[in-house]
């Protein structure tokens, strides 16, 4: 709401023509001057306050600026009065008079046509009321939505009884379904300690057992509405364990109450149009899905049918023996086959079983020995006459060298009477003066051996007798 701060005479052009202005000239120009002020909002305390047969009010607002007193007058007509007063006037009070100017021409006075009366103090409240907007704003107050439910078991209706909310409420219901389950919890909507009362009555009915609340008040000014801007309201609200509808005011009316709510209606009827179900039009549509249902079931009904048609018409429907028939034929066929498949196989087996019993015979242990007995005859005639050649030329050669010993072995030496002689170590003698007297000496003959000892020595004798 706009309300116009000022006026400056600098803002119009100064008049054309005449350079001297009527008395009436002149108060129409301050009328249309006035006018284009639009709304404004005056704060002043009542003074003068009348109230003719007429049934319209005047009064004066006046204070005082800088030890001067100021005064302006005011009047309300008749047909404004119920809305532009929320309670009654009295001389003295202050106040806050939105209207417009206007100028009688007759007397050359102006006057304010006031259509609204505010106690003073609404200002700092509504100050009071932003900031506690931007807290719950920002703590995410205004961001849930839960979803309305769509047939309710049971609505609880916050209002006051005595209100025409709560009759449009009734009569919604009336014309949506008749005797729809509700549950009131009365509460006094305005005035004080309204705040607290309607913050219990959102708690009472929650704990009732109802899925849906409906919170709710007529039209009226910012004073009488007051109650639902207030922080027990919005708290009670945000701690509802179901949904909440609010539906405060008209749609120009905006309160903490709708902001918090889960879902805002512009009116009380409103709310209740959104909250309570058309049975009418459930009934409807359960017609209409009935018929849907109807034509879908005649539908498959009828496919079924000429299925089934189609099925009788079928040769293995129609005559079951020729199931039987064609399968004995079949079975006939297959026995055949497999008669002349089994004889195939069978030949085939018996060729294959001599072939085997042939290689077999072939193969067979008796007759491998034979042939490997044969083989190594053969090889061992070819391995004998060579041998027997070898060992012939061996024993020649072995004669010849036997003989060859013999004619130089000291046995044979022996045999011709000489003697071998060896001390008592085992050494050959071969020199005399190789013994000592007394040493044991052994004499090996051809046959058989004899110790002595040694008496004595002789040196040998130079072969031609000299001494040496």
């Amino acid at each position: 709401m706009e309300y116009g701060s000022g006026f400056d005479s600098r803002d119009e052009p100064p008049p054309s023509a005449p350079g001297v202005w009527t008395v009436g000239e002149l108060n129409a120009r301050l009328k249309s001057l006035l006018g284009g002020m639009g709304r404004i909002a005056v704060e002043g305390e009542i003074s003068g306050l009348k109230r003719p047969a007429s049934g319209h009010l005047y009064f004066d607002l006046k204070d005082k600026t800088r030890g001067t007193e100021s005064v302006v007058h005011c009047a309300i007509w008749r047909s404004q009065v119920a809305r532009a007063l929320k309670g009654p006037l009295e001389e003295g009070a202050k106040v806050v008079a939105h209207g417009r100017l206007d100028v009688y021409a007759p007397r050359g006075s102006y006057s304010l046509i006031v259509d609204r009366v505010e106690a003073r103090g609404m200002g700092a409240l509504l100050e009071e009321l932003e900031r506690l907007k931007a807290k719950l704003s920002a703590d995410g107050w205004f961001d849930r939505a839960r979803p309305v439910p769509r047939l309710p078991r049971m609505i609880g209706v916050v209002t006051s009884r005595d209100t025409a909310a709560f009759q449009d409420v009734l009569r919604t219901r009336s014309l949506r379904w008749p005797l729809y389950p509700l549950r009131i919890a009365h509460t006094p909507v305005q005035g004080p300690g309204a705040a607290q009362s309607i913050a219990d009555a959102i708690r009472r009915i929650d704990a009732s057992g109802v899925e849906l609340i409906l919170v709710c008040r007529g039209g009226g000014s910012l004073e009488d509405l007051w109650a639902f801007n207030e922080l027990p309201v919005a708290e009670a609200i945000h701690a509802a364990s179901v949904p909440v509808v609010s539906g405060v005011g008209h749609e120009t009316d905006l309160t903490l109450c709708d902001l918090v709510a889960d879902w805002r209606a512009h009116t009380p009827t409103d709310a209740a149009q959104h909250v309570i179900p058309d049975r009418r039009a459930l009934e409807d549509a359960l017609e209409r899905q009935g018929q849907y249902l109807i034509d879908v079931i005649d539908r498959v009904i009828e496919q079924r049918e000429r299925e089934l048609q189609r099925l009788a018409s079928v040769r293995v429907l129609r005559d079951p023996s020729w199931i039987t028939g064609d399968r004995q034929l079949a079975c006939e066929r297959l026995g055949k086959q497999l008669v002349r498949a089994g004889a195939e196989r069978l030949r085939r087996g018996g060729e294959r079983l001599e072939l085997n019993s042939s290689m077999l015979r072939g193969h067979a242990p008796g007759v491998q020995l034979e042939r490997y007995a044969a083989r190594i005859a053969q090889v061992g005639q070819r391995l004998v006459e060579p041998t027997s050649r070898r060992l012939e030329a061996l024993e020649s050669r072995l004669a010849l060298a036997a003989r060859g010993l013999e004619s130089t072995s000291p046995f044979a030496v022996l045999e011709r009477g000489y003697a071998l002689t060896e001390t008592e170590s085992g050494e050959v003698v071969h020199d005399a003066a190789q013994l000592a007297q007394g040493d044991v000496i052994r004499t090996r003959f051809a046959k058989g051996s004899a110790t002595s000892r040694v008496e004595s020595t002789e040196p040998a004798q130079p072969a031609d007798g000299s001494e040496a």
